[in-house]
């Protein structure tokens, strides 16, 4: 079984991790956001789901019985202790969830070269170890400014190392301030590095 080089994108709220991974996709990677990982497992996971209920209360299910992530957040990003217990419920489920991917992309007859996922806790979860490639992307304030931010984002932020550490640790780094077209060619540039072939393919 030949497994996909693996690789991270993590940086802060607003600097372009999405737009990121879909810049790797365009180019011919496999990609998985965590974001999307924890929202089919708050929507499919029975224990999760009971778990969250026990803590929260059922104040945190919508009208049809499931978990409404935006009382969840409303409660989480208001208590760090909440968020903490929050976190450590999902960082390990994640993790497995994210590993039986990229391992049932390997038993594919023609599995992809590289597998790109978002991760943006990598660091303070340290999770960094599970990736081969880190790619980080920060932003400046007044383009992050200009992006879709939550109101919670203040919270949420505190909560990151900062930008300057997260670029030094990275394997590659970019400041997302100008064009897609900008970013598209550092996302080249990065394949072209660490998978020649799948860059080729976008290429051509």
């Amino acid at each position: 079984m030949t497994q996909p080089l693996s690789v991270a994108i993590t940086g802060g709220i607003g600097a372009g991790k999405s737009e990121t991974l879909k810049s790797f996709e365009r180019h011919g990677a496999a990609v998985i956001s965590s974001d999307e990982i924890v929202h089919e497992l708050i929507r499919v996971d029975e224990d999760v789901k009971r778990t969250m209920v026990e803590r929260f209360g059922s104040r945190v299910l919508d009208d049809a019985g499931a978990i409404d992530r935006s009382a969840v957040a409303s409660i989480v990003f208001s208590d760090r202790r909440e968020l903490a217990w929050l976190e450590e419920l999902l960082h390990p489920i994640v993790s497995a969830a994210y590993l039986r991917w990229r391992e049932q992309l390997g038993e594919l007859d023609r599995p992809p070269t590289v597998c790109v996922t978002e991760v943006p806790l990598l660091y303070e979860s340290g999770n960094d170890a599970m990736f081969d490639v880190i790619v980080a992307v920060a932003a400046s304030p007044t383009s992050r400014a200009s992006r879709s931010i939550t109101a919670d984002a203040e919270l949420r932020e505190q909560r990151l190392l900062p930008d300057d550490e997260k670029l030094a640790r990275a394997d590659y780094s970019f400041v997302n301030d100008g064009t897609l077209d900008e970013l598209d060619a550092f996302v080249q540039q990065v394949l072209r590095a660490v998978a020649p072939e799948t860059a080729q393919c976008a290429d051509d």
